[in-house]
């Protein structure tokens, strides 16, 4: 499943949160939405509730990672459901990541957040199923 919806917790310039819940039956590999270097990097403990709740993106464990990259820094999270008990994410601050690269994962009932830069054009409609690594979710207007 996937929302846009605004996001009072967006880092700024990037105003738009695009969530993408993954259900107990999808794979849960998470992959780098964008090319750059890992700039941030924080993992915050908290609730394991449901992911698709709008309340998961403030209150569920999880890691929050910003991206700098040519265009500007991208942020994206990480985010456990009830299900989940452990998020994985591989790589380390400095560290360069190519688009589409895997990352990490989160076990069972999970969800990704990316926050869009305020200028990118949304590829995706609430509803719509994804692919990882396949799907382009978003782009910035040239």
């Amino acid at each position: 499943m996937l929302s846009v919806a605004p996001a009072p917790e967006a880092p700024p310039g990037s105003s738009r949160r695009l969530s993408i819940f993954m259900s107990v039956f999808n794979c849960h590999v998470n992959r780098a939405p964008v090319s750059g270097d890992i700039a941030d990097y924080e993992y915050k403990k908290g609730r394991l509730s449901a992911a698709f709740r709008e309340k998961a993106s403030t209150e569920n464990e999880q890691n929050r990672i910003t991206l700098a990259s040519e265009r500007g820094p991208v942020t994206f999270k990480q985010i456990a459901g009830a299900l989940a008990r452990r998020i994985v994410f591989y790589p380390r601050v400095g560290e360069r990541l190519w688009r589409g690269q895997r990352i990490g994962m989160i076990r069972l009932g999970s969800r990704v957040d990316l926050f869009l830069p305020d200028d990118a054009e949304v590829l995706v409609s609430r509803g719509d199923k994804v692919k990882a690594g396949r799907t382009g979710v978003a782009r910035w207007k040239a």
